[in-house]
């Protein structure tokens, strides 16, 4: 409560007595005598007194007015003079609060010799060693020479010029190592993108080391990865964890127990990258399995696991790939071939270019353990071949057979006329998808349209039908293969393929292609009736 002495003082500022009004601003910066310390009070009465031309206010106001308060003030043009005129008084805080008002609206920038004259006093903060303005006077230099200036000469009134960007990068050193983290995580970057890990590490390990220190108390009570302490760090400083670990692993000095703490409060801050790194660290391999020379020590494998199955939820597939190379090593407890088999395959289902290769390399293997098998291979070796894996592509050209013409087919299908094809739509069909993916004349016959499409593949199996045959896989490629399949397939939706069914078996079909376009034909093949399995 306000004594008698502040009550007299507040009624004479009331009543506009300039040195009341300075005398009420000051106390109401400090507080005590029974008033609160409030600044903006004590900014309302201090501009009242500065107005009444007591230097000492505005004196005050470049001295203690922040400027996210001064940005609140109702007339931020009239307000920023006071800071012009403390600082002509030697107060520099003024002058870089002066020039962030400045910068900040434009109204203040459209007043001529203004906008020169607040980045020289920008300037002259820089220079005294305050860090902030050196790393306003970075930015501003960064962003372009229209708005940089020169320092200021005894006949300049206010006109700017071209700094080179070594200006701007000069200045953010200096405002790094004022302490402002801003700063260094621009320098930290900007080495990071020129590869020199060496300024980097300089840079960003005590980034590092000050995170770890911060939070190192709230990752030693977590059980699991907190989405929480993720939002806290920011995608920033999880970042600059893990690039910390990379530059200090490539720089062969390191602590490994420092690596770890680094990518264990990211990991646990729920960062997938660095989960998939620590269950790496933890194995001592490399993400293809291979044991890393960088890594000291033995594995610990539960962990390992641990960290790259949360990754690999978390959507990593190199993680489900790491995993399936763990269970297939022998030094592992656990070891298990169906383990790294399933690992193996989620892998490739979530498009990792290796273990699509490795599952359709190990189908092909074992496609006499399984009929299907085969198809599976070709299926996983068309999504390797789609990122141009070339052992893929060399593999698929030795499996399956490309579309040729067959000689037959396309002269067939040119005579088939719309009577033809009304009256029998299953022949055209079959003729169709002869020309499509150069089927023979066997094979366009027996083709059982419901088994053979598997999607990414045509399989083409008459061997239990004609006996000289061979299982083929022809791949579907384009839209026009693809559409006509679709229409072939609703055709044959709720038809019986086999000899028993509508079409007949083998001689009735032939006997039908025969009658319906006999000039299009060659004879029949002499070895047909051999090749029949009744």
């Amino acid at each position: 409560m306000a004594n008698r002495e502040d009550l007299a003082i507040i009624r004479a500022a009331r009543a506009g007595q300039p040195q009341a009004q300075l005398t009420l601003g000051k106390r109401y910066l400090t507080g005590g005598n029974g008033l609160p310390q409030s600044l903006q009070t004590a900014m309302h009465w201090l501009e009242r007194a500065a107005r009444a031309d007591q230097a000492e206010a505005w004196s005050l106001i470049g001295a203690h007015i922040p400027f996210e308060l001064a940005t609140q003030a109702a007339d931020v043009v009239s307000f920023s003079t006071w800071y012009e005129r403390a600082f002509e008084q030697g107060v520099l805080e003024a002058g870089l609060v002066f020039a962030k008002l400045v910068l900040a609206h434009p109204a203040l920038q459209q007043i001529d010799g203004l906008h020169g004259k607040a980045i020289r006093m920008l300037e002259s903060a820089a220079r005294s060693g305050t860090a902030e303005a050196q790393w306003l006077l970075a930015q501003h230099n960064n962003q372009g020479g229209a708005d940089a200036v020169k320092p200021a000469r005894a006949d300049d009134t206010g006109g700017s010029g071209f700094e080179a960007p070594a200006a701007a990068q000069a200045w953010a050193e200096r405002a790094a190592e004022g302490g402002i983290a801003q700063a260094q995580y621009l320098l930290a970057d900007a080495a990071w993108e020129n590869a020199d890990r060496a300024g980097y590490l300089q840079r960003a390990l005590p980034l590092a080391r000050a995170l770890r220190a911060q939070y190192a108390g709230q990752v030693a009570q977590l059980h699991a990865p907190s989405p929480a302490l993720g939002r806290q760090l920011g995608a920033g400083n999880l970042l600059l964890l893990s690039r910390c670990c990379d530059a200090l692993l490539q720089s062969g000095d390191h602590d490994p127990d420092e690596i770890q703490h680094f990518w264990e409060l990211a990991a646990y801050a729920d960062d997938k990258a660095a989960q998939f790194a620590l269950g790496l660290w933890f194995a001592r391999m490399r993400a293809d399995g291979v044991r890393s020379n960088l890594i000291a020590g033995s594995a610990n494998y539960k962990k390992a696991v641990r960290w790259l199955t949360l990754a690999g939820e978390g959507g990593l597939a190199e993680a489900w790939y790491a995993l399936s190379r763990i269970f297939l090593k022998p030094e592992f407890s656990q070891r298990s071939l169906n383990d790294a088999q399933y690992h193996l395959e989620r892998a490739a289902e979530m498009g990792h270019c290796a273990a699509q290769l490795e599952c359709g390399i190990g189908a092909w293997r074992s496609r006499r353990d399984a009929v299907s098998n085969d198809v599976r291979a070709v299926y996983w070796l068309q999504k390797a071949a789609a990122q141009n894996n070339l052992e893929a592509i060399a593999l698929l050209a030795k499996i399956t057979d490309a579309p040729a013409p067959a000689p037959w087919a396309e002269p067939a299908r040119q005579q088939l006329t719309r009577a033809i094809v009304n009256a029998y739509p299953f022949l055209a069909a079959r003729i169709e998808l002869a020309a499509l993916f150069g089927l023979t004349q066997a094979e366009a016959l027996l083709i059982d349209i419901n088994e053979a499409d598997q999607g990414h593949c045509l399989v083409v199996d008459i061997r239990a039908q004609y006996a000289r045959s061979k299982r083929r896989l022809i791949p579907i490629a384009g839209t026009e293969q693809r559409a006509a399949l679709h229409r072939i397939g609703r055709l044959f939706e709720d038809v019986d393929c086999s000899a028993s069914g509508v079409e007949g078996n083998y001689r009735q079909r032939l006997y039908r292609l025969k009658t319906v376009l006999p000039q299009a034909l060659p004879d029949a093949d002499a070895e047909d009736e051999a090749a029949l399995i009744d």
